[in-house]
């Protein structure tokens, strides 16, 4: 049994990957990221940065995007569940303006992966939630950017009617006003 099961999904491009967990009564040891695997994988990424935040059930960090500096993500979750999602935003996609998502734990280990080119964000569905992700390139705090996480032309199901949202994240422009393109 090799170390990940990397799982396409319905927009090319992002994958979730299933570590193998090899545990016993004292607990589990497992591998997060192996640049060889990810490569044979077809996640070619330099990554740069490592960020981690912690949350709050229904609270939603989204849908954020890097306008001149996008970025790539592997995420995942160390601590509790939270629904993931990635807008994708690429000019000559076929998938333009769809969303894709995955519930991550901390219980199962799964990941997501993200290329450049999407919107992100999550919402916390435990009590709490520690969150984490890699980047292929740094953050660039005055080139965020993002879209509404009820944008009706993307309409993600996010099965959380009132989320906890920063002030920034409620001031977003629709996809369709934006014109978004990666």
């Amino acid at each position: 049994m090799g170390k990940f099961i990397f799982e396409k999904t319905a927009i090319d491009g992002v994958i979730i990957i299933k570590p193998t967990k090899y545990g016993d009564n004292r607990g589990y040891f497992m591998e997060t990221y192996n640049k060889a695997d990810f490569v044979a994988a077809g996640i070619d990424c330099e990554f740069v940065q490592d960020n981690q935040s912690k949350s709050v059930k229904n609270v939603l960090r989204g849908l954020h995007f890097q306008k001149n500096h996008p970025q790539a993500k592997l995420v995942r979750v160390v601590s509790g569940k939270v629904f993931d999602v990635a807008v994708d935003l690429r000019a000559n996609s076929d998938t333009y303006g769809k969303w894709v998502g995955v519930t991550l734990s901390a219980e199962e280990g799964n990941q997501f992966f993200i290329p450049k080119g999407f919107a992100h964000g999550f919402v916390v569905l435990s009590d709490e939630a520690e969150f984490c992700y890699k980047c292929d390139d740094f953050y660039h705090p005055e080139d965020e950017g993002g879209i509404p996480w009820n944008d009706p032309s993307v309409n993600v199901q996010w099965n959380c009617d009132n989320p906890v949202l920063s002030e920034k994240d409620k001031r977003y422009v629709p996809l369709e006003q934006s014109k978004i393109k990666f």
